[in-house]
């Protein structure tokens, strides 16, 4: 989603904003921009595409000025054009904005009668015009800025310059994150707002986490912190202990490529958080309640992370005996779910901001259900609000299509079952000593999944021609399916579906024929044939099965397959974490052998920081 940087410095800004937007390049945009104040007029320069672009803009025609914003900007309201770039200005106003403004129709309205022209499409632009027709009767700046937040509705935070003020900068948030950097070292006086504490690391590690509904008042003495009824307040300064460098790929040729690649050792460095080898028990962090008394779950998340989700609905009803609701965050809300005090609500995050989990945990904490989080980020706004926080070690994720979140996510979520069976009184001592011997052989696995990657890249180009792509699956294999043709129409943009192998029969089959590659999840093991007639029946109608399966699974049903992807032999639980990297790889491969732009493909963002 949209990314903010902000600087009051010391010297010029332009520069460093342009590199703290480089960044947040990993969230997804279509566009970019930055302002500064200098000599008592504000300067913007805006481009489309890619934060070069906006870069050769400046090198030919440089912006000065201590004070500046900047952002990049993934299109809701209006196409991604240069006019409707931010920064976006009015009068002596100019602001970025990140979010969704969702009265701005009647806003805008309102301004028009009142005589005010509008240059872009934007729901943005509104703010400009509200705050600075403030300004024009005669209210300073953060009089102007205290009156207009309480008129918008929606999701926001906003970094606002005024053209008489080279010394103030004020910024606001509700529903989406923003984050106060103080200054320290050589850029000691200075102040910072951004996106995440990512955007800052080169400048400040003294960050302060801006709360709902905050706003903040920003000038060469320091910054001042109102909240949401305009009462000063203290946030707490903490460090973010993120590095200044610059994450790269490394060796490898796109960040996905390497994420996939670091899954073995940040699947470990989560499941050490966890498990207790010595004790042969899986443990979770301090709880507050208990979970015998849980009697029902409800796991809500998106994309990705609700696939998650729906696998550990088959783990969690599995072993502790627990009734498991999944839903996409986007309806849980709006079907008005039953909830009760028996329930813990869980919800999964990668980011911690994805606004519609986050209107789920806080519906959720409002009718009084217990709320656990599997988050990535420790200081988004989700891991400060649930109940429970259950962090994965994934560390940044950079690539938009999610690969070794999902993967920690996955072994976070086999803990939380192993924890509520044995609260439960439906595992035994011994059985969970079993679990978590498989558990830790995970990694290995991994790596040894790994080890197929040519032969994954080797065939690729024979799914890269397909129009259509059918992935089919079994038990936590079939979300497992799912996955897998999300991350092919994620990153290759070819169409694709997944399905329940066993469903095929009522409906998909049809779809069937010579020209459509059908993708077979089928670790050996109690499902396996039953996946592997279904498979017989795909392949009696001309259908071209890829199948992923171990040595005996392969020995067992490899004739006759348009290609085969050999795993390591992994007993059922860990299977979804092990049989994710070829499903990760093919996808990868697939969108590398049809010159897509892999770790940002068009239309996406990495953070969804609107509803």
């Amino acid at each position: 989603m949209c990314g903010i940087i902000a600087i009051l410095g010391s010297h010029d800004v332009a520069d460093r904003l342009v590199d703290g937007l480089r960044r947040l390049e990993y969230r997804g945009y279509d566009s970019a921009g930055v302002a500064t104040v200098h000599d008592g007029r504000i300067d913007r320069r805006r481009a489309e595409g890619k934060l070069v672009n906006l870069a050769r803009k400046l090198a030919g025609d440089p912006l000065p000025g201590l004070v500046g914003i900047a952002h990049t900007r993934w299109a809701t309201h209006g196409a991604p054009t240069e006019d409707n770039a931010h920064p976006h200005a009015a009068g002596r106003v100019t602001l970025v904005h990140n979010g969704i403004i969702e009265n701005f129709k009647p806003l805008r309205d309102e301004l028009i009668a009142d005589g005010r022209v509008f240059t872009s499409q934007t729901d943005t632009e509104v703010v400009a015009h509200l705050i600075d027709r403030e300004l024009a009767a005669g209210h300073d700046p953060e009089s102007a800025v205290r009156r207009v937040l309480p008129r918008l509705h929606g999701a926001f935070a906003l970094a606002v310059l005024f053209q008489d003020h080279p010394d103030l900068l004020i910024g606001a948030r509700l529903g989406s994150p923003l984050v106060l950097g103080h200054g320290e070292g050589e850029g000691e006086g200075e102040i910072y707002l951004g996106s995440d504490a990512l955007a800052l690391a080169p400048l400040t590690q003294k960050i302060a986490y801006l709360d709902e509904g905050d706003w903040v008042v920003i000038r060469r003495g320091g910054a001042t912190v109102y909240d949401r009824d305009n009462r000063p307040v203290d946030r707490p300064v903490t460090l973010s202990g993120i590095t200044g460098a610059l994450i790269d790929k490394g060796n490898h040729r796109h960040f996905m490529q390497k994420e996939i690649y670091e899954q073995p050792v940040v699947v470990a460095q989560t499941l050490s958080s966890y498990l207790r080898p010595v004790e042969e028990q899986v443990a979770l962090p301090d709880l507050g309640f208990d979970l015998s008394r849980i009697g029902r779950v409800a796991i809500v998340a998106c994309g990705t992370a609700s696939y998650v989700g729906a696998i550990g609905k088959y783990w969690i009803e599995q072993l502790a005996r627990v009734p498991v609701e999944v839903d996409v965050a986007s309806e849980f809300r709006y079907r008005e779910p039953v909830l009760g005090p028996d329930m813990l609500g869980l919800v999964i995050s990668q980011s911690g901001e994805t606004a519609d989990t986050l209107a789920a945990l806080r519906h959720m904490k409002a009718e009084g259900v217990t709320v656990a989080g599997i988050i990535n980020v420790p200081t988004s706004s989700m891991a400060r609000e649930v109940d429970l926080l259950l962090p994965t070690h994934a560390g940044p994720e950079i690539g938009v299509a999610s690969t070794k979140a999902f993967t920690c996510q996955l072994a976070v979520m086999a803990a939380l079952a192993v924890n509520l069976a044995r609260a439960r009184g439906r595992l035994n001592p011994a059985e969970e000593a079993e679990i978590v011997r498989q558990l830790a052989e995970v990694p290995a696995a991994m790596n040894a999944a790994l080890a197929h990657d040519a032969e994954i890249e080797a065939m690729a180009p024979t799914i890269a021609g397909a129009r259509d792509v059918l992935y089919l699956g079994r038990g936590p294999d079939y979300p497992l399916a799912l996955e897998g043709a999300l991350k092919l129409k994620e990153i290759s943009y070819i169409h694709a579906e997944g399905y329940a192998a066993g469903e095929m029969k009522h409906g998909p089959i049809a779809l069937i024929d010579d020209q459509v590659p059908v993708v077979v999840i089928a670790p050996s093991g109690p499902l396996f044939d039953k996946t592997v007639s279904n498979m017989q029946e795909v392949r009696a109608r001309g259908g071209k099965v890829v199948l992923i399966s171990d040595a005996d699974g392969l020995a067992q049903a490899g004739d006759g397959l348009l290609a085969s992807i050999e795993m390591p032999r992994v007993h059922p639980l860990i299977a979804p974490l092990v049989y994710a990297v070829p499903v990760q790889l093919l996808a990868y491969h697939v969108a590398v052998a049809k010159g897509t732009d892999v770790d940002q493909p068009r239309n996406l963002a990495k953070s969804v920081t609107v509803e």
